[in-house]
This record gives C-alpha cells, sequence and structure tokens, in this order.
C-alpha cells in the first residue's frame, strides 16, 4: 500500500499488539504479524475505528486496557450513524452474519456507511472469512454501499 488509505481497525488488532506474547505457535505468529505490520505499514493510512472498537477495547485486563486505549486516542473515530446500524440489521438478518455476531456486523457495516476501502482483524470466524465474504458482499451492494475488503494484516504487507 504505497499511497495513504483508509482502514478500519477492528479491535483483535490493538489485542494482538498489547497482548503478552502467546504460547501457542499460531496466535504467537498472528501478534507478529501484526506488529510487523504495525511498525512497517500503520503510518501510511488513516486509522479508523469506531465507539464500538473503544468499548470491546475497554474490557478485560486494567493494564492492556490502559494500552489498547493508548492506541486507539490517534485513529479517527467514526460515527456510527443509524444507516449502519441498519445495514448491520441486514447483514445479519440476510444471515451474512450470524445473530451472535451482531458487533461483527456493526464494524462492517461503519466502515461500509463512511466507505473505508478496508477492514484489518484477525477474527476469521465471522469477518476475514472467505465463505461469507460473498453474502456480505452481495448484502451491502443491495443497500447501496462498497463491502469493506475485510483481510488481516498479512494481507496488508507489501513485499519489499
Amino acid at each position: 500500500m504505497t499511497e495513504r488509505t483508509r482502514l478500519y481497525v477492528e479491535t483483535t488488532i490493538v489485542s494482538y499488539l498489547v497482548a503478552r506474547p502467546s504460547r501457542d505457535v499460531i496466535v504467537a505468529g498472528h501478534q507478529q504479524t501484526t506488529h510487523d505490520w504495525w511498525q512497517r505499514r500503520s503510518q501510511d493510512s488513516e486509522l479508523c475505528i469506531s465507539q464500538l472498537v473503544i468499548e470491546e477495547a475497554a474490557s478485560g485486563d486494567p493494564q492492556a486496557v490502559e494500552d489498547r486505549l493508548a492506541l486507539l486516542e490517534k485513529m479517527t473515530v467514526l460515527e456510527i450513524a443509524d444507516q449502519a446500524v441498519e445495514l448491520a440489521e441486514v447483514l445479519v438478518r440476510g444471515q451474512a452474519l450470524p445473530a451472535k455476531a451482531g458487533n461483527d456486523a456493526l464494524h462492517i457495516a461503519v466502515a461500509a456507511v463512511h466507505r473505508v476501502p478496508f477492514l484489518v482483524t484477525w477474527n476469521c470466524r465471522h469477518l476475514a472469512n472467505a465463505v461469507l465474504r460473498k453474502r456480505i458482499e452481495a448484502l451491502c451492494a443491495e443497500q447501496g454501499f462498497a463491502a469493506p475488503v475485510i483481510c488481516t494484516p498479512e494481507e496488508l504487507l507489501e513485499v519489499d
């Protein structure tokens, strides 16, 4: 990503940035990739969040909460507009995401409504999921929005 672009940063990203190194080899790899992306590429982008990210980041271990919120302070906070709430409801009703993933639907909807081209996450169950992608894109398009490209930090690292 050579030009400055907007990225919606989902909560898992800041969680991985401040978490203690995991003993799980896969999670540890994701943490390292997140740190690499953060150091090499995050400055090239306008990092956007919503109040939902702030609320999610504000729970858990007090020190981790403090560290996550410190990272979020520097990011652009996008409004959770009524259109985003309605789009999130459409994504759940239309079975692009399960009902239990309402917050994930809202992350997608906020990015779509604000025309943020990328949503970066490590949530591969409901967000960065190739099986769900077509339905998410179709429902967003039906509502007049382009779905963000939902991807992991690994997908945003360029080969130098």
